[in-house]
């Protein structure tokens, strides 16, 4: 039983190693997506997600990742938020992108370390956030911590919360 407890700590320790190690190489990247979000809404434009639900009370859809819906729904000046924890550059991702891009949106793309075909097919005012870690257990915990920082900045800009 011990050595199972230890295993077990050994998620939580490996998880904030992690969190610690990336928060000052994430931070800007973040701080860069906060800008597109905030941009967008306040030019009328909407958020669209591909990948997870958000909490977010404002003009934000949730989108299968497929590009008709994006292509149907999608203007210029709105924002796609594209989570790919895998950044495997699959089919689909890479047809989002262009999806998006050929409706003039700009793009955040959320990934895993593997993101660099991605980097190639994003633009300048695409901002890319990279999970630098091999398992998926830890790129998906940041993603969740990074998604959070993200909803948290967005509040304070738009909303005046201050609260952490």
């Amino acid at each position: 039983m011990a050595m199972l407890e230890q295993r077990i700590q050994q998620q939580f320790f490996d998880s904030a190693d992690l969190q610690y190690q990336t928060a000052e190489s994430l931070a800007r990247p973040i701080a860069e997506a906060v800008a597109a979000v905030v941009g967008a809404i306040t030019a009328g434009g909407k958020i669209m997600l591909c990948g997870q639900d958000g909490g977010e009370a404002l003009a934000a859809l949730s989108l299968r990742p497929e590009p008709r819906e994006l292509q149907a729904l999608g203007l210029p000046g709105d924002l796609l938020i594209l989570l790919d924890p895998a950044a495997r550059s699959t089919e689909a991702t890479l047809a989002m992108v262009r999806a998006a891009h050929g409706k003039d949106m700009s793009v955040v793309m959320i990934a895993g370390q593997d993101a660099g075909a991605l980097r190639e097919t994003l633009s300048e005012t695409d901002v890319l956030i990279a999970v630098p870690h091999e398992r998926m257990a830890r790129v998906l915990e940041t993603h969740l911590l990074v998604l959070h920082a993200l909803c948290d900045a967005v509040d304070m800009q738009l909303m005046g919360e201050q609260d952490l």
